[in-house]
């Protein structure tokens, strides 16, 4: 199970074959919490079995019923744990993610899947990840200034053993030969390890080359985040060397990460990431106030919405700390803002992200002491 990246939310954002079923639940990390979890899962189950029946009295729905049921008395899988979790089902696609924030519970079947708590999950603009690196071991992290997770690799060779298989070659000979000695002394015999050298370096650069090869295509290319190497610094030479991986930052973490405590190598990690993510988000700033000063950006609201329906807007920055109550008709490009008071209502600035989503533009999620206007939303248009 992976966590939800900008690729797997574009994907949700595709037309699909309906009913569309969103379930969102809050998951517990530590027993007794957890046991709490599969009834809350199965209560939400029974709330869209229900719906289903309702809406769509005709048709079976048992297959599709049947991949979330398959969750449902799998102990193991509820033990792994998680701050939430979100499950998407359709007869043509299926997807579950581990969510590191909590989500309220929704149980939600409509004609398109319920992706609005994704969003900030997935487009805040402190997001990096992580690659502890060694000789034998390869580790994947995926955090923010606030928190660090490891995520289980998928895809990606963790030891030199699954990389490389019956294909190691540096390993020490088993008996002396003849042939590799160099010299006897009072001390005893001495073996050269000139070959045994040659096999240890070219057993790392293929490890480290099927690492690089495969985060790149499993990870960094879906993500789009940056990427810290965690390594000593002999091992940071040579995986540069290698690697073809754009999202590699050049500031590193040049001790041992597997000697590192999470919240050591989370702390690490935004020392390098937070210059970056300042940099990056006074150019996005400037772009803004250039692109406004041209006629091709605009804070106004109204503006905005009218731009993403005709696919004008290539960046959109949110304020991640601010809801403005109301919906975008993506037909017309018209707000429907909701009455004072109206807690329920949709939150017109998760709408006018997920339509940008869906035009391939790029959505930031800001804190509110970043964003370069105070109205919640700021826009540069493409043209």
């Amino acid at each position: 199970m992976r966590h939800p990246t900008v690729a797997d939310l574009r994907m949700l954002l595709r037309d699909h074959e309906t009913p569309c079923i969103s379930l969102y639940q809050p998951t517990h990390r530590s027993y007794p919490e957890t046991q709490q979890d599969p009834i809350r899962f199965g209560n939400l189950l029974k709330e869209i079995e229900s719906t289903l029946r309702k809406r769509h009295p005709k048709r079976d729905f048992g297959e599709l019923l049947g991949r979330f049921r398959t969750y449902l008395e799998d102990e193991s899988f509820w033990i792994q744990g998680g701050d939430g979790l979100a499950v998407f089902g359709s007869p043509d696609h299926f997807a579950m993610f581990r969510l590191r924030r909590t989500v309220p519970e929704l149980a939600i079947v409509s004609d398109s899947f319920h992706t609005k708590p994704l969003l900030r999950v997935v487009q805040s603009a402190d997001r990096y990840q992580i690659l502890a690196l060694s000789l034998s071991e390869a580790r994947l992290y995926e955090g923010s200034r606030d928190e660090l997770e490891r995520i289980e690799l998928d895809g990606v060779p963790a030891t030199i053993e699954e990389a490389l298989g019956e294909e190691v070659t540096g390993r020490p000979p088993k008996i002396p030969s003849s042939s590799r000695m160099t010299k006897q002394g009072a001390g005893g015999v001495y073996y050269g390890h000139g070959e045994q050298s040659d096999d240890v370096a070219l057993d790392r650069d293929r490890f480290f080359r099927a690492v690089d090869r495969a985060v790149l295509e499993r990870y960094s290319k879906p993500s789009g985040l940056p990427l810290i190497l965690a390594a000593l610094p002999e091992h940071q030479t040579h995986f540069r060397r290698i690697s073809r991986n754009p999202n590699l930052i050049a500031a590193a973490i040049t001790e041992n990460p597997h000697a590192m405590s999470l919240d050591e190598l989370r702390k690490a990690a935004w020392e390098k990431i937070e210059p970056l993510y300042l940099e990056r988000l006074a150019r996005l700033k400037e772009e803004f106030g250039s692109a406004r000063a041209h006629e091709r950006g605009s804070d106004d609201p109204s503006d905005v919405a009218a731009a993403v329906v005709q696919g004008r807007v290539g960046t959109l920055l949110v304020d991640a700390e601010r809801r403005m109550p109301g919906r975008l008709d993506e037909s017309s490009g018209r707000i429907d803002w909701a009455r004072s008071g109206d807690s329920g209502a949709d939150d017109l600035l998760d709408d006018l992200a997920e339509a940008v989503l869906r035009r391939d533009g790029e959505v930031v999620v800001v804190p509110a002491s970043r964003m370069p206007t105070d109205k919640g939303v700021a826009a540069i248009y493409r043209f």
